[in-house]
């Protein structure tokens, strides 16, 4: 009976951890949500509400209309797209042949990849800048979806070969028998296999880069090129009467879309998390 006594308040304490967990990164969610939902007099009453009297959409409405943060959007979008589309280009090869492929140095190439993740790109922007600088792709989308994808490269690669891992090696040991080439093998078997991992992989590739604030602050200087993450910085810049719920409003048409792609595609990472926790 004690026994089971401190198994229930062993999960009760765990579940009472998780709900504080929750509150403490959904409350910024919720102040700015709020804030974009206010008219200018509530913004300063005292003591501050929560929840506003009414929920006034003219905030999003002028932001729409009247900032750049449709550019914003399309711009992080299609940087988003090139830098997944690339890393996975890359990292789908190279995850394959060192799940698969038995060559001199392989520990040691997949210990270099797990070094090159550990590098911030704080550290490298300045000499990056300096470096496109000289080669004239400076304010370059170009350039901005290159140092995402060599950002993205080693987390990916390291990602996609563990979820290789856990596919039986004698699926495409059968294909190498019926005639298939290496490449042909990665593509007819194994890909259409590996969905779920390709997915999860690609959307925390994808959140990663929609968040990026530094490198394309330091390498583009063109409003119309900014992605969202910039646009929201600039947004005072673009009219002079925006003001904090109209900033939060923008904020909450920069979340949004990483949000949604999380609710729809959350059951691929689960299905990816799952696969690789029953491998190990």
């Amino acid at each position: 009976m004690k026994k089971k006594y401190n198994q229930t308040g062993a999960k009760v304490g765990i579940y009472l951890i998780y709900i504080l967990t929750s509150l403490f990164f959904l409350y910024p969610v919720v102040w700015v949500l709020s804030l974009s939902l206010k008219t200018v007099p509530e913004l300063f009453m005292v003591p501050p509400k929560i929840f506003p009297k009414s929920f006034n959409i003219e905030n999003y409405i002028f932001v729409i209309n009247n900032t750049q943060i449709l550019r914003n959007l399309w711009n992080s979008l299609y940087i988003v797209i090139c830098t997944v589309a690339g890393t996975l280009l890359i990292t789908l090869p190279a995850g394959y042949a060192f799940s698969r492929l038995k060559f001199k140095f392989k520990r040691s190439m997949m210990f270099g990849v797990l070094i090159f993740q550990m590098i911030s790109p704080l550290v490298i922007v300045i000499p990056l800048y300096r470096y496109f600088s000289q080669i004239n792709m400076t304010n370059s989308q170009v350039a901005l979806i290159l140092v995402y994808i060599a950002i993205s490269v080693p987390f990916a690669t390291w990602y996609i070969k563990g979820y290789l891992d856990t596919i039986p090696v004698q699926l495409d040991e059968a294909a190498l028998i019926d005639g298939c080439g290496r490449l042909k093998a990665l593509r007819k078997i194994l890909i259409p296999v590996t969905i779920p991992g390709i997915i999860s992989v690609s959307l925390l590739i994808a959140v990663n880069s929609w968040s990026q604030f530094v490198v394309p602050f330091i390498l583009l200087d063109d409003g119309r090129k900014f992605p969202i993450s910039v646009g929201l910085v600039n947004l005072q810049s673009t009219t002079e009467a925006v003001t904090t719920h109209y900033l939060a409003a923008a904020c909450v048409i920069g979340i949004l879309p990483t949000m949604v792609l999380f609710i729809i595609l959350q059951r691929f990472i689960v299905s990816a998390l799952t696969e690789g926790a029953v491998k190990g």
